[in-house]
């Protein structure tokens, strides 16, 4: 049993970010998470890309679909706890390294062995894993549980998903921040969230306006990511 079940998406920056976040609390408490899969290239089967996306997200949301089956198999043949090195090795790759073009051929190859196997590396796994980039009998398991995220929250929502004290605890789509909080405030902002999260009438709480992510991947050179929160004073500045 782990006390928040995490829905990703390995190429969505918002979830990567969230992810950073949670992991920053699981540091300073007893805090166990279950890394799940949820795919945005399978939420959206039903969408014509073309005239509903830019031209590079079905190459992008395909490439993540092609990571999961890697999640996948990983988690079938070296366990759950593997899924969490796994995904946070593939983070750093996809948005903590460098600028990548929005190019369907730039996004697109997140999801070729030649991305992948040096990842593996990295966490330790083996490069046979990298097989199940082109093995669509692991589809199926990952639609199932893109569909469990998607019976706890409704349909009309994205990534990530996170199922707070689970079975009985409520679901929600996100938190979705597009900047990390110091260590200082990351729990006491994760507390508010969880505090919302326990109040059964709790239904939305949400807006449209949004910054780019603050990651390398979208142009934020490295030493402008670590941002410096004030949480109490609600002061903002970058760390220079």
């Amino acid at each position: 049993m782990a006390d928040l079940h995490f829905y990703f998406d390995p190429t969505c920056p918002f979830a990567w970010l969230t992810s950073k976040w949670v992991r920053i609390v699981q540091a300073q408490r007893n805090y166990t998470v279950d890394w799940r899969f949820i795919s945005l290239r399978l939420l959206n089967s039903h969408i014509d890309y073309d005239t509903h996306f830019p031209p590079e997200y079905e190459a992008g949301h395909t490439a993540g679909l092609r990571l999961l089956r890697v999640a996948a198999r990983t988690r079938a043949e070296q366990g759950r706890d593997a899924v969490a090195t796994l995904y946070a090795v593939l983070g750093e790759h996809v948005f903590e390294r460098e600028l990548v073009a929005d190019d369907a051929a730039a996004v697109g190859r997140r999801g070729t062995p030649e991305f992948v196997l040096p990842v593996l590396a990295e966490a330790g796994l083996p490069a046979s894993l990298a097989g199940a980039l082109d093995e669509p009998s692991w589809d199926a398991e990952i639609q199932a549980e893109t569909d469990e995220a998607l019976a706890l929250t409704g349909k009309d929502v994205g990534t990530p998903i996170l199922h707070f004290e689970p079975p009985e605890g409520m679901a929600l789509f996100g938190p979705v921040i597009s900047r990390m909080p110091d260590e200082r405030s990351a729990a006491e902002l994760w507390d508010h969230v969880v505090a919302l999260a326990r109040f059964p009438g709790f239904a939305e709480l949400k807006r449209s306006l949004r910054e780019m992510p603050q990651l390398p991947a979208f142009g934020v050179a490295p030493d402008e990511v670590g941002v410096q929160q004030d949480w109490h004073a609600g002061s903002r500045r970058l760390k220079k």
